[in-house]
């Protein structure tokens, strides 16, 4: 919807879309839901896409004005597939629209809350509890996924701008 408002912001059609692909496919990674207890359901997953997704965002405010361009386009991918995903699970236009604002600003808090990680500010760990996880955690199960994210954060600092363009996120 953004793109027909203000095309000048992305103008690649499908800009954000194999960033977005690759995210989603890091999400769907069993480890975290096995290993790392967080719950399998419809907010857990979210949470670990939104968590990947900040880091993804905070790793592209490193770049110049096409690490910008990627953002906006990767942020309003984001926005569309939480559109058409809860318009499959039956949500209507009235609460529709609520809805998706209140996932956006969770990505928002969340990048806030990894910008400060990153720059050593934030306890890995707790970015990692108060970011993947809705309620308490083992200890176990937070170190690794703490561990995982931090992990995931090295290759996402060590890759270059065409990569994550392209959605190569190894």
């Amino acid at each position: 919807m953004i793109r027909f408002l203000f095309p000048a912001l992305t103008p690649a059609p499908d800009g954000g879309a194999a960033l977005f692909d690759a995210v989603t496919s890091k999400a769907r990674e069993p480890d975290w839901y096995v290993e790392g207890e967080v719950p399998d359901t419809l907010d857990g997953r979210f949470r670990i896409l939104a968590t990947i997704a900040a880091l993804v965002a905070v790793r592209l405010e490193h770049e110049s004005n096409a690490g910008e361009t990627l953002s906006v386009a990767f942020a309003e991918r984001f926005i569309e597939v939480m559109d058409s995903e809860h318009r499959e699970l039956g949500l209507g236009d009235p609460t529709l629209g609520k809805t998706v604002r209140k996932l956006v600003g969770s990505l928002a808090r969340r990048v806030e809350l990894w910008r400060s990680a990153a720059a050593g500010q934030t306890d890995w760990n707790d970015a990692a509890r108060d970011s993947a996880y809705k309620g308490e955690v083992a200890e176990g199960p937070l170190t690794h996924t703490a561990e995982a994210l931090r992990s995931f954060w090295s290759v996402l600092q060590a890759a270059d701008y065409a990569a994550l363009e392209r959605g190569r996120l190894e």
